[in-house]
């Protein structure tokens, strides 16, 4: 072997050989690592130790999961995040976040929130909670023997759903466009992100069809309130895709249910009466804030049992006194009213946009959700561009996206809810003029 070989005989040993290599610049930015079967068979090692040094490398962000492409050496180019961006003098309209006048104060339920310590060895969930979310979730999957689990919010829920079910390099179908956060734990995990397109009623059956016979062993999906089209799950289109799930009872389907109390849709499942893996994940990020990383996860037994070993306590477990504070706000009315209508404010302001944007000549539909998806009648990067210099900072659809594709997208996905009419005139003729001057040029050099 020379000297950019890779060497060691223990997962631990081969994930450090690699990250020096990495550090001395005998592997750069982009490099492909050998496959899983070709390093395992080079070491003389089980492909179980391949397969487990590489999961340590992509937890650590040295390597990044390409598909087909293979496992290539990660650089360190930015990557998008949801939230403000930071370092910009631009309005930003792409943020994601929910209007911060609209979250309960929680400073009177932080009072009763108080209580005796809680000390190790100690159940990790608290039971008053683990009540209230049984009743939160058990009309929506009927008959079934659920356990509930505490995480530190959504992307949490599904990092520990993943890494109990699944190993490095299977397969994970997502959203096609997709949640910025989703994206993001697929890769990090070091398994395959397998697209499956959106369309106005979810994800397609052709789509979870095809990823089906791509052999994925796990299934992400937001039943409403698709992240970033606003896309929720069709009566119609549920029940096709639970009677296609119906032969694939061990799939672990993963409800990322995020914007659940402020939705104005109803919930639809993919999750039939006999399917064997399953879990409806439900965070309060979006009504309680941001910082209340807290999301309850229902599941089936095996499922809750597994999760269970990944909740240690007193290390890993979500802190009782933020669980007693999500509480205290779940079965307070004047919160739960100020939820409620934190919701009807979404959706209104959402609507009332799209129905001005129309009336400039941009046809646009508010869906479910905190954002709006606006689809242009051009690539969605040079709309931005010429947003740019108005003053305005939007994302384009070509952040969500999981595959590679090969057209650029058409979409913008704008939060616009706490906009101040001042601003919101002022960006809908932005947008309005920016699309056009942008089509009359695209038209005029065609």
């Amino acid at each position: 072997m020379d000297e950019t070989s890779i060497t060691g005989t223990t997962a631990a040993e081969i994930a450090a050989s690699v990250r020096a290599l990495h550090e001395r610049g005998a592997l750069r930015t982009g490099d492909a690592l050998p496959p899983v079967r070709e390093l395992a068979a080079l070491l003389s090692v089980n492909r179980n130790t391949a397969v487990a040094a590489y999961r340590l490398l992509a937890q650590a962000g040295v390597v990044v999961a390409r598909g087909r492409a293979g496992t290539v050496v990660a650089g360190h180019e930015a990557v998008a995040q949801e939230g403000y961006t930071a370092d910009t003098v631009l309005r930003d309209i792409g943020t994601g976040n929910p209007d911060p006048h609209r979250i309960p104060n929680p400073s009177t339920a932080l009072a009763g929130a108080i209580g005796r310590p809680v000390l190790y060895g100690e159940p990790v969930i608290d039971p008053a909670l683990e009540s209230r979310a049984l009743d939160w979730v058990r009309d929506d999957l009927p008959g079934r023997d659920l356990r509930i689990t505490v995480t530190s919010g959504a992307a949490d829920a599904v990092e520990r759903l993943l890494a109990q079910s699944l190993l490095r390099d299977d397969a994970v179908a997502l959203e096609d466009p997709c949640f910025l956060a989703s994206i993001h734990t697929v890769r990090l995990g070091g398994y395959r992100a397998v697209p499956v397109p959106v369309d106005d009623e979810g994800m397609t059956v052709d789509g979870v069809r095809a990823a089906l016979d791509a052999g994925v062993r796990a299934i992400i999906c937001t039943p409403r309130a698709q992240n970033p089209t606003g896309a929720t799950l069709s009566p119609r289109r549920a029940a096709a895709l639970r009677a296609l799930l119906a032969d694939h009872p061990y799939v672990l389907v993963i409800e990322d249910d995020h914007y659940s109390m402020l939705s104005q849709r109803v919930y639809e499942t993919l999750i039939g009466p006999d399917h064997r893996r399953f879990a409806l994940v439900r965070s309060v990020s979006k009504f309680l804030g941001p910082d209340m990383c807290l999301a309850v996860a229902a599941t089936d037994p095996e499922t809750a049992e597994r999760l269970a070993l990944r909740l240690s306590p007193g290390t890993t477990w979500v802190s009782h006194l933020l669980q007693r504070l999500v509480l205290a706000q779940l079965i307070d009315e004047t919160a739960l009213a100020e939820i409620a209508a934190a919701g009807r404010h979404y959706a209104e302001r959402n609507a009332s946009f799209a129905a001005r944007l129309a009336d400039r000549g941009l046809p646009a539909e508010a869906q479910d959700g905190l954002n709006l998806w606006v689809t242009l009648p051009i690539e969605a990067r040079i709309v931005a561009e010429r947003l740019t210099r108005r003053g305005w900072l939007a994302r384009t659809g070509d952040e969500f996206v999981v595959g590679e594709r090969a057209a650029p997208s058409h979409h913008l996905r704008l939060t616009v809810h706490d906009l101040e009419e001042e601003e919101t005139a002022r960006l809908l003729d932005d947008l309005a003029d920016a699309t056009h001057e942008a089509w009359n040029g695209a038209t005029s050099v065609g």
